[in-house]
């Protein structure tokens, strides 16, 4: 060890600190920020007599127009001291230098502690990168907290849509960022199975299917059913339009004519009846509800694969409704709700700032909340929830609000505590979906079309020279899904978000198919370097020389596992797709600055291949968290 630092003493310009000279430590666990933290915590005490948490500690990059890699914030500091910004400052570098192994120099600006950090402390990270195949990802263990999270959440009278796919990408690609922070992830769908909904596609097959079944007119189930839903609307509406006609003939108001329309409506009357029915267990209704219930199920395990999603347990609200009946039963039997004349059970929720809500209908029929809280009491009973997350869009705010109150009152731990991920809506450039006026961006034709467009543009960019019409086709669809989910999930979820293929699929750009191929440069980089017998060692010595350019990108590098970190605490998918473009769009200009292959020396070489090959690694382990395939070439 001291032979090497004596080495790296005489191939720098800048002397190593005294300390590393003496250091047996190899930096086995090697990371910077973590170094700093802990000795600036350590500092704080001895200085100034203090005890401070790791949290108090801020570490940011350095702004380009001043020396050094990281900023130790000072703020948090200044109190504490009881001295001059500057001299606290001075006082912590002092310190910092003389005990942290990984601090080279440092300097104050206006109270800001800039530190510049050892070259060999950059090449022993780069190495602690290089050794983890899994660098950013933490390993659960049976005594992790377990973190269900519930998404997809579709109706079993339509396909899925856009909206579905920003849901499904959105709560997978959370999953995956929980589970690299250590936790065990249950990963649900609750089917809305039943309900009032279901029964309008049923009753228009009924009265206008003729029979038709997927087979017979060669639709996909979801598609099939969705069209019914389509027909019962339109038939509902043109059945409104007569009989407001009609009662304004007899006199009645507009507001008049259109309320006792919908209330005379036969058509509306015949699906609450068979909404009762179905719940009466009526064989005739549920033999049909079975029925076109699986024909859907069918067409949406095929829109789950070809989306690259799925689930370890799906609940049906057909099945948790009597529970969430039940629940509801006894928290009225303890006083916790109250019946009103009409037989409906109500839950009085003004004390915690909201008015109140139906549970239960005065026919008895279940609502959206008592179906809600059967599904929890059943996850409940069959998992050790520590953390229940909830995707769903923004409009539910309300709905979640209650239902955490609800679940509380009820005696579920988590209750209160239960996370509603909520985002925004998607738009499209010619304006909002309406399905129930058949209007819906399909997610099958949606997907189809973004694969056929990125086809398209690599054929166009000859990107698909000297490859098999199979190699073309796999790649056509890494490439659309990619483009498709980093488009959606580079977005902050809480936003509305505007969706255009045609910017999606761009080869430049802050887009999935730019830092795609990029990935697959470097792929192809490794590959020739492995052609020429290039073989990188296991473990890089800490004497190879750097540039500023090189220790910005292990910097960039370094930054991962905080980021992982912090897009877990924030729930934040959109956190990781940024990085991946920052660090996409880093390597590119180092690449632009500077030769890989043909290098100036062996050493620079050596260097330069480990930065790529761990870049790649990076890129691949990020784009994983967001559910996007890598191509290995392009």
């Amino acid at each position: 060890m001291i032979l090497a630092v004596l080495s790296l003493l005489k191939t720098q310009k800048k002397s190593l600190p005294l300390h590393l000279l003496t250091e047996k430590s190899k930096y086995n666990s090697m990371n910077i920020e973590s170094e700093i933290i802990a000795t600036v915590v350590q500092a704080v005490k001895e200085c100034f007599g203090q005890d401070v948490p790791t949290t108090m500690v801020q570490l940011q990059k350095t702004k380009a127009e001043f020396e050094g890699n990281l900023t130790l914030v000072m703020f948090p500091f200044f109190k504490l001291s009881r001295l001059k910004p500057e001299d606290t400052a001075q006082q912590l570098g002092d310190y910092l230098a003389k005990h942290c192994k990984v601090v080279q120099s440092f300097n104050v600006v206006k109270g800001f502690l800039n530190l510049t950090i050892a070259p060999a402390a950059w090449i022993l990270s780069l190495n602690h990168i290089n050794r983890d195949s899994r660098f950013g990802k933490k390993s659960a263990n049976n005594e992790s907290p377990l973190v269900m999270i519930e998404y997809s959440s579709p109706n079993t009278n339509k396909p899925l849509h856009l909206g579905h796919v920003r849901n499904n990408l959105l709560g997978w690609s959370l999953a995956q960022i929980m589970e690299a922070n250590g936790n065990r992830v249950v990963k649900t769908n609750i089917v809305n199975d039943r309900g009032i909904h279901i029964c309008k596609s049923m009753l228009a097959w009924k009265k206008w299917g003729n029979g038709a079944t997927p087979e017979s007119t060669g639709k996909k189930g979801d598609h099939l059913i969705g069209d019914y839903y389509v027909a019962f609307d339109q038939h509902y509406r043109a059945e409104l339009a007569e009989l407001t006609a009609k009662f304004k003939a007899e006199g009645m108001t507009d507001e008049e004519a259109e309320k006792r329309a919908k209330e005379d409506s036969p058509l509306m009357k015949e699906a609450h009846d068979m909404l009762v029915r179905w719940e009466q267990g009526d064989e005739e209704v549920r033999a049909l509800w079975k029925k076109m219930n699986d024909w859907v199920y069918q067409g949406f395990d095929e829109t789950y694969k070809a989306m690259g999603v799925g689930f370890d347990k799906i609940y049906y609200e057909s099945e948790t409704y009597l529970e969430g009946k039940a629940k509801v039963e006894e928290g009225l039997a303890k006083g916790l709700f109250f019946r009103k004349p009409d037989g409906s059970v109500w839950a009085d929720l003004s004390n915690e700032g909201l008015d109140q809500k139906i549970l239960l209908r005065a026919d008895g029929t279940s609502v959206y909340m008592t179906q809600d809280i059967g599904t929890a009491d059943l996850r409940f009973k069959d998992y050790p929830i520590d953390k229940m997350i909830y995707v769903v869009g923004n409009e539910q705010n309300y709905h979640f609000q209650a239902l955490s109150i609800l679940l509380d009152r009820l005696g579920f731990k988590w209750g209160k505590e239960l996370v509603h991920f909520s985002y925004g809506m998607v738009e499209l450039p010619n304006g909002k979906m309406k399905s129930r006026e058949g209007t819906v961006v399909d997610a099958d034709d949606l997907m189809e079309e973004m694969v056929s467009a990125a086809r398209h543009t690599s054929e166009e960019l000859g990107k698909f020279a000297d490859m098999t019409e199979n190699e073309r086709n796999e790649i056509a669809r890494i490439v659309g899904m990619g483009a498709l989910k980093y488009f959606i999930l580079k977005v902050d979820a809480r936003k509305n978000m505007l969706f255009n293929p045609e910017e999606s699929i761009d080869f430049n750009g802050n887009t999935g198919p730019f830092i795609q191929y990029t990935y697959a440069r470097i792929r192809s980089i490794m590959r020739k370097a492995e052609a020429e017998g290039i073989v990188l060692p296991s473990v890089l010595p800490n004497t190879l020389p750097l540039n500023e350019k090189e220790v910005q990108l292990i910097q960039k590098l370094n930054s991962f596992e905080t980021v992982v970190e912090q897009a877990g605490k924030d729930y934040s998918p959109s956190g990781i797709a940024n990085y991946c473009y920052e660090l996409t769009k880093d390597f590119n200009q180092f690449y632009h600055d500077y030769s890989i292959l043909n290098a100036e020396s062996a050493e620079a070489k050596t260097l330069r291949l480990a930065l790529a090959k761990n870049v790649a690694k990076t890129i691949k382990n990020g784009m994983q968290l967001l559910g996007i395939e890598v191509p290995e070439r392009m």
